[in-house]
């Protein structure tokens, strides 16, 4: 039998588990990437417009504490999308001379690419270099200059995917790949109204259904399965008591789907759900104590207007 890829080993131990399950990681094929894109501009996912309004009445203060004194930055971001809020930042860098370099990092390799044309043709002074890849993998590559500080962001509230253990798990890992005086620059969706939250999960114009779905087509392309997207539906709920956000993909009717490269068949109920991805909703104190399990201090917040949204810049300890 041919050696399964690790894409293939993740979606068999997911839907031989019980409950079912996909890990959101795969969302972000191209397709899953441009569908992303498209749910960000929607009004119901107010994180965009919060954390946007964060680097544009904050980015002079941000840049200071980045900066505090280094000569040069690199700035390494995880999962960079369309950079349209790193731009703000970038901006605010160059304005001041800082010696700068940014390297978007993206398991999809056409983001990375459209993000790097547009920002060497919007910023021809920095230096980019773009790299595809898993963020570990692409960390422990990149030399370490001790007179350069090392910046990673993580904006988006993109760490809202990984569960309590998952979360303080990466962040350690990416403790491994810095040195003293590097920082990291989070993304926090605070908890808030549970309605306003709901409803960016599961937006009128049914985009985030679709961007759920497309995990299904990536697997009848790449996997060789027979999913029927008309027999799957989408349904969010959030847990205020958890302070979670959770997807699933419904199962419409009793069903079998063949998946080719597995060689397995997999039987669904009627109304089976398939569990696809968690976004967490923080207090403040969780975010403190996140940063200390996780070898960090907050070294400070930075909040929007309605107080949505924290990013939050971490110092190592």
């Amino acid at each position: 039998m041919k050696e399964l890829s690790q894409f293939a080993i993740d979606v068999l131990a997911g839907l031989s588990s019980s409950p079912k399950s996909l890990s959101s990681k795969y969302f972000y094929d191209d397709e899953g990437s441009r569908l992303f894109q498209e749910i960000m501009g929607l009004s119901e996912y107010y994180l965009t417009n919060c954390e946007s309004e964060i680097f544009s009445t904050c980015s002079g203060e941000i840049r200071d504490e980045l900066v505090d004194g280094k000569q040069g930055l690199d700035i390494i971001e995880l999962g960079a999308g369309d950079g349209s809020k790193t731009a703000i930042l970038i901006e605010s860098f160059l304005r001041t001379n800082t010696d700068l370099t940014y390297s978007p990092i993206d398991i999809s390799k056409e983001a990375v690419e459209t993000l790097s044309s547009e920002f060497q043709v919007k910023f021809p002074q920095l230096r980019v270099n773009s790299l595809v890849g898993d963020y570990f993998r692409v960390l422990s590559s990149l030399s370490t200059d001790k007179d350069r500080r090392k910046v990673i962001l993580f904006l988006g509230s993109n760490i809202g995917n990984f569960q309590h253990s998952r979360a303080i798990e990466f962040f350690r890992g990416l403790r491994s790949s810095m040195t003293s005086g590097d920082l990291l620059f989070v993304g926090f969706d605070l908890q808030k109204d549970p309605e306003i939250i709901l409803r960016a999960y599961d937006d009128s114009a049914g985009v985030t259904a679709r961007f759920n779905l497309n995990l299904l087509t990536r697997i009848n392309r790449e996997l060789g399965a027979d999913f029927d997207l008309s027999q799957f539906t989408h349904f969010a709920n959030y847990c205020p008591v958890e302070g979670s956000a959770r997807s699933y993909l419904i199962s419409r009717e009793r069903q079998a789907v063949k998946i080719d490269s597995l060689g397995r068949t997999f039987e669904f109920d009627q109304w089976e759900p398939i569990f696809m991805e968690i976004s967490q909703k923080y207090s403040i104190r969780t975010i403190e104590d996140l940063a200390a399990e996780s070898g960090f201090s907050v070294k400070r917040n930075f909040f929007d207007g309605k107080r949505y949204f924290c990013d939050s810049i971490w110092q190592t300890r």
